[in-house]
């Protein structure tokens, strides 16, 4: 599938702002079935520096800096990616859960995907009694690992609402679980707290998610959004899994960037010197060039 992408981010600031840093991390990650082929952002004003470079995780990152007094400041990015996924694994095979947690604890490796940085409590993810107990009725003694990540995703979808009037961006973990409602980044940290609770590797994922009108409907331009999901070690490799959505990632799913929370894979952050109320804009459009055509 090919995929030509849009990512449009616009803020309005009441009073003139006079210098900005961003850390823009909005290219499409290559490997895993996904190939970039090409990427351009847009920054108005312009930036007086700009570098890119590789997180520690391998996520493309561009810092930036603006020094140009403005009240407005977009950022206009525009990729095409192919994504071409192998098969998802059979949830009846592979290992027994308990395997994959005593192989990564006794993993010697460090590397950007190693296992084992994907185990510990993050910034966003931290380790609940209650979220672990949650997890344990989809992981019975002996179970198979990816199985019971399968069946881990399914009650989460069919415990927890999607409201996005209930959560922001800042909202703890804790509160997200209570409520049992949500958006795609508490489903996901609600998940990836889950497995880590039980030894298990979990990664954040960010990225986007095509997504389909109504039947008859023309699509709607900007009307796509950034989404989340989990990426689970079961031993032999990563498992993308969409919690919001109930379904395994394939090639619906386009992969930006992938860390140990929301934290590490923000699309845009960064500080601002100014004063006053702001808002904010986002529009992003996941078209396959075919029906672009």
């Amino acid at each position: 599938m090919l995929y030509r992408l849009r990512h449009l981010t616009a803020y309005a600031y009441r009073n003139p702002v006079g210098f900005a840093r961003c850390a823009l991390r909005l290219a499409p990650a290559a490997g895993e079935g996904q190939v970039p082929l090409s990427h351009e952002v847009v920054v108005e004003p312009a930036p007086r520096t700009a570098t890119e470079r590789g997180d520690f995780f391998g996520n493309r990152t561009v810092s930036l800096t603006v020094e140009t007094p403005h009240r407005d400041f977009r950022i206009d990015a525009r990729s095409r990616v192919r994504v071409e996924r192998p098969p998802l694994p059979d949830p009846e095979t592979g290992l027994a859960w308990e395997e994959v947690r005593a192989r990564v604890l006794g993993g010697t490796g460090l590397g950007p995907a190693a296992p084992l940085h994907f185990c510990a409590p993050s910034r966003r993810v931290p380790l609940l009694p209650e979220v672990t107990d949650y997890a344990r009725a989809s992981f019975p003694a002996g179970g198979g690992a990816v199985a019971g990540a399968f069946d881990l995703m399914h009650r989460i979808r069919a415990d927890f609402t999607f409201d996005s009037e209930a959560t922001e961006v800042g909202t703890p973990l804790a509160q997200a679980f209570a409520g049992r409602r949500g958006v795609c980044q508490d489903f996901s940290h609600i998940m990836i707290a889950a497995l880590r609770g039980l030894g298990l590797p979990a990664a954040y994922v960010s990225g986007y998610l095509r997504t389909l009108p109504p039947p008859g409907q023309p699509r709607l331009e900007g009307a796509d959004a950034s989404h989340a999901w989990v990426a689970f070690w079961c031993g032999e490799e990563w498992v993308g899994l969409d919690p919001t959505n109930d379904i395994g990632v394939q090639d619906d799913h386009i992969v930006v960037a992938r860390g140990r929370d929301y934290a590490d894979v923000a699309p845009v952050a960064g500080i601002i010197a100014g004063s006053g109320a702001q808002s904010l804009s986002v529009a992003v459009d996941v078209v396959p060039e075919e029906e672009d055509a």
